[in-house]
């Protein structure tokens, strides 16, 4: 029985070595393929990074070329005048349009409704209209002083 147990330890051990080997490559697989995934994964990402980059160079180009149409002049005063005369047209119509609607709706707060002025005022100047006022001039006037603090 000894000797049963003798050779069955003697032949373990000898396989021992050979068992050690397979579960150590077995773990130096699995380590590789967690290395491969991560690399995979950060070139996935680099691609993508590199992706969004072209996208936003794209977006650049396209609206350096657009400004840079728009600034020549076509050699036709009435089309340079009429270009040039869009965007401020529109701001004037819209700031009429604006305060036609608030001084109508002062009217009938005073007038149909008999709402002493000091009281309709604040009615029609509300925090909404304060923001969208204040909205209005940081954009027109707060664009200009950061452009003339950048020296454009």
């Amino acid at each position: 029985m000894l000797t049963l147990l003798g050779s069955l330890l003697g032949f373990i051990s000898s396989a021992f070595p050979d068992l050690l080997k397979i579960w150590q490559d077995k773990q130096d697989r699995k380590h590789e393929l967690q290395i491969l995934d991560r690399q995979m994964e950060q070139m996935r990402l680099g691609h993508n990074q590199r992706l969004e980059e072209i996208a936003v160079n794209a977006d650049i180009n396209e609206s350096l070329a657009l400004l840079k149409h728009d600034s020549q002049p076509s050699g036709i005063k009435w089309v340079d005048g009429l270009r040039s005369s869009v965007r401020p047209v529109i701001t004037y119509a819209f700031f009429l349009l604006f305060t036609a609607i608030k001084i109508c709706a002062l009217y009938v707060l005073v007038f149909d409704q008999g709402l002493d002025f000091v009281i309709a005022l604040p009615q029609i100047w509300d925090p909404e209209t304060q923001a969208l006022f204040a909205a209005v001039m940081s954009f027109w006037f707060g664009q200009r002083a950061l452009a003339k603090a950048r020296g454009q």
